[in-house]
C-alpha cells in the first residue's frame, strides 16, 4: 500500500515491533546456536514434529534451557522490551522451541490483541485486515484524525482510540464493527453536542462499554438522549467533558439510563438511584451552568515590612502598608455573582484599576511590570478587600462564580488557577504651609516718626487703663462664681476642652500621596483538575515559602511590646526582665520564622439528591 510521505501505518509499526523483538536473531531463530537440531537428517527424524537436541550436541551449540533463560531473565542483554506484552514473550519463546513456524500467516493468525501505543502512528491501512482473529486493537496516544472503518477486521470486539486528535467519530459511523462491545475515545478533541447522533443503537447495537471522557461535549440532555437507545451500555465515562459541570450531571444520567452499572468509575448503586428518581422529569429543560464558589479563609506568615522604615519626619514620608490576595478565573455572566460578594466593589476596583500591576513614578522609576500580577489569557483577576498587617490576617472572602460557557470553563480547571499574596505600599507627603513674606519697609522722615512716637505713648497709656478695668470685672466674676455653686463651674469646664476641639478641626493637615508601590510576596499556581476527574472540592494550604526573617520577627515583636507597656506603665520595669529573655529566642540557631501560608478552597456544586435539586440553585 502506497502512502504519503510522513505517513505512519500500522501496518508499518507492526513490521518495526517483529523487528525489535528479534525473533530471527540470537538466541531466537536460526543459526549457528541450533545448527544441529535444525540440520535435514534430525528434522527428518522427527516427521515434521518439533525437533528436540540430540544427545551429541557441539560445545559451540546452545540446549534450548539455556536460550529460553536468557530470553526470560530480566537482567539479561535479550530480555524481552519494556512495553511487551505476554503474547510478545511467548512468541519469542516460540522462536527458540520451533523458529520455522514464524512466517507472516501464522502472525496473522497468531495475534488476537494489537497494542500499537504511542507510536506516531497517523493513519489505519488495509494490510490490518490480515489479521484473520484480531479482537482488541489499542491505538492510544498516537495522531490519528480520523479512522476508515473499512480497514477494521470484522472480528473487532474492542477499540482504544485515546490521546488521539480525532474531532468526530463520525468517520467510523459509514462501516462500524458489527462486534464491538468497547469504545475508547477519551481524551480527544469531539466537540459539542452534534456527537450524540453518533453513539445510537442504530451504529453500536453490541456496545457495553463507552469512554468518552476528557473532550468537549456540551449538551447533557441531549447526549443522553442517544445513551438511552444502547439497550446493552453496562459502563459510561463522561467525566472531564463540560457537560459533566453541571450541578445535575450525575443524578439526570443515573436517573436517564436504568441499564448502567458504572458511571466514571463509581458503581451506581440502588440507593444512589433512588435518590435520584424523577430527576429527569424535573431538570430535563434545565440550564446548564456550572456554579463554583471560591474561598479565601486567612493568611498568616505575612511580612511586616513597616518595622524597616525609619520613623518620618515633620514633612515625611509617611508609609502605610496593606495586604490583599488576587487570583484568576473564567469571566462570569454578567451581573452573576453581586449578591454574593461584599467587596464586589473591590474586586472591580483590582480589575480594573492599574492598581494591579507594578506601579512606580512613571518617569523617573522606570520598572518592569510583575507578569504574576497580571490574569493570565482567557481569565479576569479577582481580589480580596485590602487589609493592615496582623500576624494572622482574617479574610473570610467568599465568591461565587456562575458560568454558561462551559468549554473555556474547562480550559481553565486543565491549567489551574493562579494565586498572589500582594503588599500595597503606599507613601504620603504632608504639605506644609507656606511661609506669608512681610512687604519690604519703606523710609520715612524724621517729623513721621516723631508723631508715631508720641501716638505709641499715649496708646499704651490706654492699654494700661483697659488692663486695669479687665482685672477689676475679674474680681467681681470671681466674687459672682463662688455664689453661684458648682453646676455652673462644671459646665464651663465641659465648654472649654470643646473649644479646643474646634480650634485644632480649623487647621486640618493636607497629604500629598505617591503612587502606590505594589511587591508579590508570593505566588502559586493551584492543579484544579480534579474538579474535572469527579472531585466536588479542592482544598489547599497553599505554603509560599518563608518571606520574613528572625530579625523582622524580633523588630515587630519588640514594636508590640512597647505599645502594651505605654498601655500598662505600672508593669514595665518586670516586663524588661522579660523582654531580655524573650528576644533571645530570636537568636536561637534553630529558630524558624513562620511561612506564608493561605487557606483556599474552590467547590463546584453537584446536586446529591432529588431534595437537593429542587432547591434554589448551588449557593
Amino acid at each position: 500500500m502506497e502512502t504519503e510521505q510522513g505517513t505512519v501505518t500500522v501496518s508499518k509499526t507492526f513490521q518495526e515491533h517483529l523487528r525489535q523483538l528479534g525473533l530471527n536473531e540470537f538466541p531466537c531463530g536460526l543459526g549457528s546456536w541450533n545448527r544441529t537440531r535444525f540440520s535435514s537428517q534430525n528434522l527428518k527424524s522427527w516427521k515434521g514434529l518439533i525437533p528436540k537436541m540430540p544427545d551429541d550436541v557441539p560445545p559451540q551449540e546452545e540446549t534450548i534451557d539455556a536460550l529460553l533463560r536468557l530470553v526470560q531473565s530480566p537482567k539479561s542483554p535479550w530480555a524481552q522490551l519494556k512495553d511487551a506484552t505476554t503474547e510478545d514473550q511467548y512468541l519469542r519463546e516460540l522462536a527458540i522451541h520451533n523458529p520455522l513456524i514464524i512466517e507472516d500467516d501464522f502472525l496473522f493468525s497468531y495475534f488476537t490483541s494489537l497494542r500499537v501505543v504511542d507510536k506516531g502512528v497517523t493513519l489505519i491501512d488495509e494490510d490490518l485486515l490480515k489479521f484473520q482473529k484480531l479482537e482488541e486493537l489499542i491505538l492510544s496516544a498516537n495522531r490519528i484524525k480520523e479512522v476508515d472503518p473499512m480497514n477494521l477486521p470484522p472480528t473487532l470486539k474492542v477499540l482504544e482510540l485515546y490521546g488521539n486528535q480525532m474531532t468526530s467519530i463520525q468517520c467510523l459511523c459509514s462501516h462500524p464493527p458489527p462486534a464491538l462491545q468497547h469504545l475508547g475515545v477519551g481524551h480527544n478533541r469531539l466537540l459539542g453536542y452534534l456527537e450524540s447522533h453518533y453513539i445510537t443503537a442504530t451504529y453500536w447495537p453490541n456496545l457495553v462499554s463507552l469512554d468518552l471522557g476528557y473532550n468537549d461535549l456540551t449538551e447533557l440532555r441531549f447526549m443522553i438522549a442517544g445513551l438511552c437507545t444502547l439497550s446493552q451500555l453496562r459502563l459510561l465515562v463522561l467525566q472531564g467533558n463540560p457537560l459533566a459541570l453541571v450541578p445535575h450531571y450525575r443524578g439526570y444520567t443515573v436517573d436517564c439510563l436504568p441499564q448502567l452499572n458504572v458511571l466514571d468509575d463509581i458503581t451506581v448503586s440502588p440507593e444512589e438511584r433512588h435518590l435520584f428518581q424523577g430527576l429527569s422529569c424535573k431538570l430535563a429543560l434545565a440550564k446548564e451552568k456550572a456554579y463554583l464558589t471560591v474561598t479565601l479563609k486567612k493568611v498568616s506568615g505575612v511580612l511586616d515590612s513597616s518595622v524597616l522604615d525609619e520613623e518620618p519626619e515633620l514633612e515625611g514620608p509617611y508609609i502605610a502598608y496593606s495586604y490583599y490576595v488576587t487570583y484568576n478565573f473564567v469571566e462570569d455572566e454578567k451581573d452573576a455573582g453581586k449578591e454574593f460578594a461584599s467587596n464586589k466593589d473591590e474586586v472591580m476596583k483590582s480589575t480594573e484599576s492599574p492598581l494591579l500591576s507594578t506601579v512606580l513614578s512613571s518617569e523617573e522609576n522606570e520598572t518592569e511590570e510583575d507578569p504574576r500580577l497580571n490574569p493570565a489569557p482567557g481569565s479576569v483577576l479577582f481580589s480580596t478587600i485590602r487589609k493592615p498587617w496582623s500576624n494572622v490576617i482574617e479574610y473570610n472572602y467568599k465568591m461565587k462564580h456562575t458560568l454558561k460557557d462551559l468549554i473555556p470553563l474547562k480550559a481553565f480547571l486543565l491549567l489551574g488557577t493562579n494565586i498572589t499574596i500582594v503588599e500595597e505600599k503606599k507613601v504620603s507627603w504632608q504639605i506644609l504651609p507656606t511661609p506669608v513674606e512681610s512687604p519690604p519697609s519703606s523710609k520715612k522722615g524724621k517729623g513721621e516718626k516723631g508723631k508715631k512716637g508720641k501716638g505709641k505713648e499715649k496708646e499704651k497709656e490706654k492699654e494700661k487703663e483697659k488692663e486695669k478695668e479687665k482685672e477689676k470685672e475679674k474680681e467681681k466674676e470671681k466674687d459672682k462664681d463662688k455664689k453661684k455653686g458648682k453646676k455652673e463651674n462644671k459646665e464651663k469646664e465641659k465648654e472649654a476642652p470643646k473649644e479646643k476641639k474646634s480650634r485644632k478641626k480649623d487647621s486640618p493637615k493636607e497629604f500629598r500621596h505617591d503612587p502606590p508601590i505594589l511587591r508579590v510576596l508570593g505566588s502559586q499556581l493551584l492543579n484544579l483538575e480534579p474538579l474535572l476527574s469527579g472531585e466536588t472540592l479542592v482544598s489547599s494550604l497553599c505554603n509560599f515559602g518563608t518571606v520574613r526573617s528572625a530579625e523582622t520577627d524580633k523588630l515587630t515583636w519588640m514594636r508590640n511590646q512597647k505599645t502594651k507597656i505605654k498601655k500598662k506603665p505600672a508593669k514595665r520595669r518586670a516586663k524588661d526582665q522579660d523582654k531580655k529573655k524573650e528576644t533571645t529566642i530570636f537568636e536561637a540557631p534553630d529558630y524558624r520564622p513562620d511561612p506564608l501560608t493561605l487557606d483556599f478552597e474552590i467547590q463546584l456544586c453537584h446536586y446529591k439528591s432529588l431534595v437537593e435539586a429542587m432547591k434554589l440553585p448551588c449557593p
